[in-house]
């Protein structure tokens, strides 16, 4: 199959573990793929295993997606050369992802967990540091082993409607292709990471989820 022109809306699908997801993700014109190195997370791959699924990404931007890994960790998954952009999805302080994005001349994108207005703040002291944001929900307390995302929970999209920042930003948390529209609408949002609304169950994509998302992220756009 010929991928689609990626959308003016960008859209992330994250935490991909075959090549069937990533060949769905890439025809329906997603501009980022993430792959998963926590090891916790359902989602998770050996970085060898991501890279030979992202050797297959065509013009989408692999993303590794890591939280809080030492030196050591990072040069081993930078080193298979296969990921385009590093996502800093744990407790990261400003001076770590300034460093990170030094050491490997990589773009960065830092994860800000959102629950309430104060939340937002926090994105401040990432403007210098980071390439990227990324405004994902905070884990809840309510649910056990919860993970730093992932967990098919949105936040209030009204809390970022009409605000701006002077780097691009991502919104995440809890999206599918039935709620996409709402949140581009009221959040502004101009690109969108989503992972367990595109799956069966935590870990296992279905390609046709991720067209369905993808095309219902395609009918946002106006017509030419």
């Amino acid at each position: 199959m010929t991928a689609s022109a990626p959308p003016a809306i960008a859209t992330k699908i994250c935490g991909v573990r075959t090549p069937e997801a990533l060949a769905a993700a890439r025809d329906g014109g997603a501009a980022y793929v993430g792959f998963i190195f926590y090891p916790p997370s359902p989602r998770y791959l050996e970085p060898a295993q991501a890279a030979e699924i992202a050797r297959e990404r065509g013009a989408m931007r692999a993303v590794a997606v890591t939280v809080d890994l030492d030196d050591a960790a990072l040069d081993g998954i930078v080193a298979t050369g296969a990921f385009d952009l590093l996502q800093l999805h744990g407790a990261e302080t400003p001076e770590r992802v300034a460093a990170l994005r030094r050491r490997f001349g990589l773009p960065v994108m830092k994860s800000v967990a959102v629950a309430g207005p104060d939340d937002l703040t926090r994105a401040d002291a990432y403007l210098e540091a980071a390439d990227l944001l990324l405004f994902d929900a905070k884990p809840p307390k309510d649910l056990p082993d919860a993970l730093p995302g992932g967990n098919a929970r949105a936040f209030d999209w009204q809390l970022l409607a009409g605000r701006s920042w002077p780097i691009p930003w991502m919104l995440s948390g809890g999206l599918t292709a039935e709620t996409v529209g709402e949140a581009v609408r009221i959040s502004g949002a101009r690109a969108l990471d989503v992972s367990s609304g595109v799956e069966d169950r935590p870990g296992v994509k279905n390609p046709h989820r991720i067209a369905a998302l993808l095309q219902a992220v395609r009918a946002l756009e106006p017509v030419a």
